[in-house]
Order: C-alpha cells, then structure tokens, then sequence
C-alpha cells in the first residue's frame, strides 16, 4: 500500500510517490504473476508426483497378479487330471480357481486402465482429434468413472465387514470362507478410484501443456506437449 504524504506541490504530485506507484505497479506486474506460476507450477509438480506413486503402485500390483492366472491353469489342469483318472475332487480346489480368477480381475483393472488397454468403442472417437478424445476422457473420468468407483468402494466395505465378522463360509460342502474375496472386490475398487484420479491428473497435465501424452507417438508433440497439426 502507497502512502501519499505529499500530494501535491506547486499542482503537481510528489515525486517520491510518483516512484514507489511505479515500483509497485512494476511489482504486480512482474513479480507476482511469477509468483502465482511457480506456487501453480509447484502444486501442478505435486500432483504429478502422487500420480506416478500411484502408477508405480498400480503397475507392480498389475504384473505381481498376473502371475496368478498361471496358479489357477495349474490347479484347474491338476483337478481335471485326478478328477478324470481317479474320481477325486474338491469343492474347495474348484473355489481356488474362482478365487484366483477373480482376484486377477479385479486386481488388474486398474493397470489395464494405466495401460489404457480397456475396452474401448471407438466408433465415435476414432473420428476426433487426440486433444478432443483427451478432454472427453477426462470429462468422462470425473462424471463416471471417479462416482462409480468410488460408490462401489463405498459398499463393498460393510459387504466385506459383515462377512469377515461373521466368518462366512461358502455354502458349496467343503467350500472355502468368503470374506478373502469379498476383500479383493474392496482392494480392487479402492485401487481402481486411485488409478481413475491419477489419470486424471495426467490428462488434466497434458490438456494444459504441462506433460507430454505418453499414448502420443514423441514426434507428433512438441516440447510441451502439445499436438502437432
């Protein structure tokens, strides 16, 4: 704030106030618009680091799972074999098989997203310029995909709470509890709204210039990111 002691002298102001109103107008004008960008920059830089824990989180979760899809053909080869040739079978090898399936399903739904490797019907969006699919994406991640994940994490926490203090158990004859794959739905969902907010964040990046798309071939962007025509 600019103090005028002197106003006027000989009808004309002061030129000691003449200075600072320039010197802070000079302030305003560039000091604090670059003070506004790195406190923006450094919120943006934040965000980005959350993004890339959750997709290292995501990604390792992803591959780690992955490798229980070649538990599960082992043990459905195993069951079919001793069930085949010597009439021995198990509800609770059949549950394994459920269980494995399910938790690679919902485990990997987020790393096919981080992959952008869900299914897509492109018979719209094929016609539509990357910028266009990229805020459609991100419009469509915070109307759906953050409020469907996150209700479904929302009730699939009491649905896994009730059966785990009650030890449900499967009503198959030597079926195996419950609870551990009511637990997976809870961690996959969970795992899921995470994944959706930092694609979020990434799109939102990439819509502002910030980040380069990595689903963008590198010589059809420039240094910031932005589409080439």
């Amino acid at each position: 704030m600019a103090v005028k002691i002197t106003l006027h002298r000989n009808g004309s102001q002061h030129p000691a106030f003449i200075g600072c109103t320039t010197v802070l107008c000079m302030y305003r004008a560039s000091v604090l618009p670059r003070t506004r960008n790195m406190i923006e920059e450094g919120k943006m830089s934040f965000l980005l680091l959350v993004s890339r824990i959750i997709d290292k989180i995501t990604e390792t979760i992803g591959k780690s799972v992955s490798w229980l899809l070649l538990a599960a053909v082992v043990i459905s080869a195993i069951n079919a074999v001793t069930r085949k040739m010597f009439d021995v079978s198990s509800n609770a090898w059949l549950e394994v098989q459920w269980y494995l399936y399910g938790t690679v399903f919902m485990m990997a739904a987020a790393y096919a997203l981080l992959k952008n490797e869900h299914v897509r019907i492109d018979i719209v969006s094929s016609s539509w310029s990357h910028r266009t699919r990229n805020i459609v994406d991100l419009v469509l991640h915070v109307i759906f995909l953050v409020p469907f994940a996150a209700l479904m994490t929302y009730l699939s926490y009491p649905w896994f709470m009730t059966s785990f203090m009650s030890g449900e158990v499967s009503s198959n004859a030597g079926g195996l509890i419950i609870w551990p794959a009511k637990l997976v739905v809870l961690l996959g969902f969970t795992l899921l709204l995470l994944q959706a907010f930092s694609e979020i964040i990434k799109k939102f990046a990439i819509a502002i210039g910030v980040m380069a798309d990595p689903n963008l071939p590198a010589e059809n962007q420039t240094e910031t990111g932005e589409v080439k025509n």
